[in-house]
């Protein structure tokens, strides 16, 4: 399927962050759509299962053709919280499970089908050919056109892939987070053709001091002003250089950025740049 060249993520739009209102919440789909970055990130449990039905609320009073965005949600954790009585935090991948949750999805966000269904994280009692009869089921459904995974190393994409065919694997990438870079993930990708798609692509430089982010600081003024863009803006632009064509989940939860963050995908930063803002991250020249 194609996505967005820019995922928007919605976890914060909910109580988990923001605590958007209805119209709170129309005014960044508005503002999304406007920027042609019709791909929207859910999972089951954002806003301790609320925030999905705050989406689906807010998108199903708007004028907007459900054909012209995409939806991606996850499911497979159960998280204690008020709206539901798991005794404690655990992964349940059970076909019943899968099922359940996708229909409960559906309700909340007022459509026929999900575009994408990714599973949210690996457990160690994962079933392949559990997981294959669940997809399938929904698939013949029609309630989810296309499936992935989320934070699953090479092998376990390949546990799952191998048994029914998925097409994206969601995982944690940033300047602060490069191991994908190393161990095979994007590596996988690029072999199979496929786009990952990225959360956290900011990582920790806005939210932590550090040694590491001062040295990136550094970096990052000299860019800025090459490039004539803002801070935010080059960090991105440092993950969509990768040939892997990773696709960023944004979570931001103002209209006023989801504009910068579009605005990034006209910056290629030069290969000398790329490896600038690496060895400061890393504090040594490249091996």
């Amino acid at each position: 399927m194609d996505f967005s060249p820019i995922i928007i993520g919605t976890m914060r739009w909910g109580i988990w962050g923001a605590d958007h209102s209805k119209k709170e919440v129309q005014k960044l789909i508005e503002t999304s759509v406007e920027q042609k970055l019709c791909t929207f990130d859910h999972a089951d449990i954002y806003g301790n299962y609320t925030t999905e039905k705050l989406f689906g609320d807010a998108f199903s009073d708007m004028n907007i053709k459900r054909e012209e965005v995409q939806f991606i949600s996850k499911c497979g954790i159960e998280m204690p919280c008020e709206n539901r009585d798991f005794t404690l935090k655990s992964y349940n991948y059970s076909k019943e499970h899968i099922l359940r949750s996708v229909d409960q999805s559906l309700e909340n966000l007022k459509t026929a089908y999900l575009d994408v269904l990714l599973l949210h994280r690996p457990s160690p009692l994962i079933n392949p050919d559990e997981i294959a009869e669940s997809f399938s089921i929904l698939r013949e459904q029609h309630k989810v056109r296309h499936f992935g995974v989320s934070n699953f190393s090479p092998s376990q994409f390949d546990l799952i892939n191998n048994s029914f065919p998925i097409i994206t694997n969601q995982v944690e990438i940033s300047l602060n987070q490069t191991k994908t870079f190393y161990d095979g993930t994007l590596d996988q990708m690029l072999l199979k053709k496929l786009k990952p798609t990225a959360y956290s692509v900011l990582g920790n430089y806005f939210s932590t001091d550090s040694e590491e982010n001062l040295r990136i600081k550094k970096v990052l003024a000299i860019l800025c002003e090459k490039y004539n863009a803002e801070e935010n803006q080059i960090l991105l632009a440092f993950i969509l250089k990768h040939p892997a064509k990773i696709l960023p989940v944004i979570g931001t939860s103002r209209a006023e950025n989801i504009v910068k963050f579009e605005n990034s995908l006209s910056i290629n930063l030069e290969r000398e740049d790329w490896f600038k803002l690496l060895e400061a991250k890393e504090g040594k020249e490249v091996d």
